[in-house]
Order: C-alpha cells, then structure tokens, then sequence
C-alpha cells in the first residue's frame, strides 16, 4: 500500500504543512480574492476550528518578503503568474495572534499582550542597524524589545497602544514598502476580558492600538483581522472606514474557511475512507456559509486520523472543548421558561426563526436574552436553513456533533441552572414567612429583569396587575407545604394572594398594585389600605391562624417595592 501524506491534526503553520508532507486543502484562492476585493482593513468571522489560523499564516507566507515561493507550487494560486509576480514575497508582514491574551486581571492581561508584540517585533531585529530609520527611530524600536535581566520585556504602556503603529512605519521606511498586518483571533481578549470583570480596560486598550495601526496608517498596505464575534465599530474599530466584513452570511469568501463536500470526498477518497462519507457528512457537515453548505474541517481531519490509526471506527465528537465555552453557558443560564422550550424544539429537530444582530459588542451581549440566538449562531452552535426572511434567520442545529453537545451538555446546563433556581425561589418564599423585605425585593427584582420585557406589561393597569400577579403564583407554586390561593373570597372582598403555612400556622396576604409613574410607595400603601379596608385576613382567623404577614407590592415595568403592613 502507497504510504500516504501525513493528516494535519492541529498543525495551522502553512509552512510545516507545505514541507513536512502533510495533506493540504488548497484555499490560496482567497490571495486572488483578497486582492480582487481589497479594503484597507478586511475582517473574517467564523466559528472555532474553521481554519483561520491556517489562512492567516499562509497569507504571511505568501506575501513576506524573503518566504519560499516553492511553498505555492501546484496550488491554485499558482496558476496566477501575474498576480505572484507582483504580490508574492514583496511585502513586509506584522502577523499576530491574540488567542492566548489572557488573564485573571487585565494587567495579567495586558502582560501577555506586551509579550506577543514585542516577540514579534524581535523577528525584525535587523530593524536596529537599519539605515532607514534615524537615530530617534532606533531607540524607538530599542524600547519595543527591551527586557530585563529575568527577561521579561519592559515595553511601556505607550509603546505597547502604540506598538503595531511604529513596527509597521520601521518596516516601510526600511523596505520601502508598506506593510501588511495580520491579526488572528482578534476578538478573544475582548471576550476574556468579559468573563474576568475588565472588559472596559480591554476595549480601551485594544482600540487604541488598532486605531492608530488601522485607521490612519499611511505606511499600512492593508490589514487581515479573524475572529469569532463581530465587534461593532463603535467598540475597538472606531473611525475605520475603509472597513469589510465577511461573516457566515457572506456569500464571497464563503468557500474559503471550512472544507466544501468535494474537498471532503476527495480526501475520504484518497486516504480509502469513501464507505465513510455518509457518516461524516451527518456529523460534521450542514453549516451554511453564504450559499454552500460547509463541513467543520477539525472534525473531518480528526476522524479520518482516528480511522487512520484504527483507533474508532464511529464518529466522535472532537469540536465541544476545543474552547472555552463559558460565554454560552453564562448567557443559557439566564435562559427563561419560552427560550428553554425553543431550545428542546431545536433538539427534535425542528426550527427557530431570530433576528440575529451581527454587530455587538460584549457589552451589549447580555443587555437582552434575545442576543442568544446571535451568539449561538456566530459561534457556530446554531447554522441558517433556507432563505432569509426580512429580517428573520431560520436557525438549526447543523449536524449530529452538535445535536450531541445541546443533549448532552446543554440540557445538563439547563438542569443544573433548574436546581439552582429551585432553591433559589424557595429562599424567596421562605422569605414571606421570615417578613425578610430585602430578600423579598432583591430576588423578585432580579426576576423581572431576567424574565420579562417591558412589552410584556400591557396598557391597561388591570391586566399590568395580572400580569405580576401571575408571575408570583407561579413562583409560589414551587411550595409543597403552602396552599396558595388567588383571588378568593376573603373578607369584604377578594384578595389577590392568600397563603396558608399550616405546619408553622403562618397566614400570608398579599395585594399587587401597578404603580403609575414609578409611584411605588404610593401603591404600596394602596395595596396595605385595601388589605385593612376589606378585611382579607378573617378567612385565615376563621381556619384558626394566629400569625397574619400583610405585604403591599408595587410592580413598575421590571422593579418592585414590597412593604409589611
């Protein structure tokens, strides 16, 4: 049997690939699109694992100054001889990756950052004999790569804001040629940031560094930038107008992340793996990038290296912890009772329509659960079948991969959040019985913001009452040992909720008033003055209780106030 070119399981190096004999899917056809379409800045957002890296670093290869033309030999961009005649290996290269800025604080953070650029900076050391820059320039540079004598690099706050700035002038003065930028998961500390509490640090930083390097660099040729989430200009790309942005909706481009189904049967083909194509297909195909359905590559080259080894012989889920994936779950624990539901229809197999907003920042991320559905599709849980809407996206699960991660890890998610929130609402009931006017209002205002809209309060005052009044006799209906009633007889009248703790000889009374123009103490005192006026309590005297709680509560679009009578 031929020996076969190695499979690439985690190599994302373009020149390893290309030199140490490892199978390529040739996707140097982005370097003739790129050029055919080039804007000053070019950002593409995929899911993890869809071969970013590995374009960004054949982009260096092909356009740095000193590369080896040879690596392109046979590829398709080589069949463009004017194009590589012109482009190819003219041009100084700053490429970077963020995917490792990281940290507990964002001076941890900003550490990593420092060390990233200033490690690429040293790949220009040549830079400190250059005749092109002036002397002032040389110890600019000096100040990018400094360290210390425990060799930890001393760059200033200044010099780092200002890093990829100067790195690119030094290149261009000393080339004569402007310089090309390639950023790699540039979105990653802005999400780091969000879950370690200095999200605004970050934002600040990285837009002072990108904007001086991005928006008016005249020594920049232009700049390449992936990631996974699209961070709105008004975030990190302020004043950047010369700006394109490629996601999963866009049809050009579309081809070049990911493997196509011909590039997935060519390589089951050639590594003897054909009788597996319809099982790959059913687990790693079925997003939708543009107009062609697109195989997750990660997944593909794993499982044909697990075939390989002879090491399974079913597919297996390699995609669910290649990253963090505590964004998802923070946001599907605020997951109400209609978007839980919405996620078990898409677990049958069914469908959801969403507007799905492709502009946010982190910030806005968890302004509103609806942002749910635009970050599951962005990062690649979610995919668009058929065709858009208006302004709806119909969204699926893609394939069988991640079918298994919402029944296995969301649904375990949604479980552990329904314990949580169990003994959460009991602690919130158990507060009536403890007159706990903090606990009470605490929690209950954390409800409403967490579950309704202000649309969901209605026009007329009546049903505005209702409404709240529904919320917490659903709350209440988690009490075994209570007896809740609502609107019964009692008195002189009818009172909203009465509750009976027989085992404590505990009476509850309760009276919802919506308060008109955020008036809460008014109607408060309402709702007290009503309990008193129409004698509520003598039901509870009647069935022998002895310990009566009177509690007024005033609801206002998602705040309340709560008072003990």
């Amino acid at each position: 049997m031929a020996i076969k070119t190695k499979l690439p399981m985690g190599i994302e190096n373009f020149k390893e690939m290309r030199t140490m004999d490892y199978y390529y899917v040739d996707k140097t056809g982005l370097i003739r699109e790129l050029l055919e379409n080039i804007a000053k800045v070019n950002l593409f957002t995929r899911p993890r694992r869809f071969g970013k890296t590995l374009n960004i670093s054949m982009l260096q290869y092909f356009f740095e100054i000193g590369s080896d033309s040879s690596l392109f030999e046979g590829l398709e961009i080589s069949k463009e001889k004017e194009l590589c005649e012109q482009y190819m290996a003219k041009f100084p290269v700053i490429s970077i990756s963020l995917k490792n800025v990281e940290g507990r604080t964002f001076e941890e953070a900003k550490e990593m950052l420092k060390g990233i650029l200033a490690e690429e900076a040293l790949r220009f050391e040549f830079l400190l004999q250059s005749d092109g820059l002036t002397d002032i320039e040389h110890k600019r540079y000096q100040n990018l790569v400094a360290i210390n004598d425990k060799g930890e690099f001393l760059m200033s706050d200044k010099f780092l804001k200002d890093s990829l700035y100067l790195l690119s002038i030094f290149l261009q003065k000393h080339y004569g040629k402007n310089t090309i930028i390639l950023i790699d998961e540039y979105d990653v500390p802005l999400d780091k940031a969000y879950q370690s509490g200095y999200y605004d640090d970050m934002v600040s930083l990285m837009r002072s560094l990108f904007g001086q390097a991005l928006k008016t660099n005249n020594s920049l040729y232009f700049a390449v930038l992936t990631g996974c989430l699209r961070i709105c200009k008004e975030s990190i790309f302020t004043g950047l107008n010369n700006f394109n942005v490629y996601t999963v909706k866009s049809v050009r481009y579309h081809e070049r992340f990911g493997f196509t189904d011909t590039e997935v049967r060519n390589m089951l083909e050639y590594y003897g793996f054909t009788q597996q194509y319809d099982a790959v297909k059913e687990w790693y195909d079925g997003y939708r990038f543009g107009k062609l359905d697109i195989y997750c590559p990660w997944d593909v080259i794993n499982y044909c290296g697990d075939l390989r080894d002879d090491t399974v012989t079913t597919p297996q889920n390699y995609w669910v912890n290649t990253s963090s994936n505590d964004i998802i779950r923070k946001f599907l624990s605020k997951a109400d009772a209609a978007t839980r539901n919405e996620i078990e229809q898409l677990i049958e197999g069914g469908s959801v329509k969403k507007v799905i907003h492709q502009e946010l920042t982190y910030r806005d991320l968890d302004s509103d659960i609806d942002n749910l559905w635009s970050l599951l599709f962005t990062t690649g849980y979610l995919t668009q079948r058929g065709e858009q809407e208006g302004d709806l996206t119909k969204l699926v699960i893609p394939n069988r991969e991640i079918h298994w991660i919402f029944v296995q890890q969301i649904r375990k998610w949604f479980k552990e959040e329904t314990r949580k929130d169990t003994e959460k609402i009991e602690a919130f009931c158990r507060a009536f019985e403890e007159k706990d006017i903090e606990k009470i209002e605490a929690y209950f205002n954390a409800y409403l913001r967490k579950t309704i809209s202000i649309r969901d309060t209605f026009v007329k005052k009546e049903m505005k009452e209702n409404f709240y009044h529904g919320i917490l006799l659903g709350l209440f209906g988690n009490m075994d040992d209570w007896i809740v009633q609502s609107n019964v007889e009692s008195g002189e009248g009818y009172c909203d909720i009465r509750v009976e703790v027989q085992e404590k000889e505990i009476g509850i009374i309760i009276e919802l008033k919506y308060a008109e123009n955020a008036n809460f103490d008014l109607a408060c005192q309402e709702a007290l003055m009503q309990i008193q006026d129409k004698k509520y309590e003598e039901a509870l005297i009647d069935d022998g209780i002895k310990t009566i709680y009177r509690f007024g509560i005033a609801c206002y679009k998602k705040r309340c106030k709560v008072i003990l009578g």
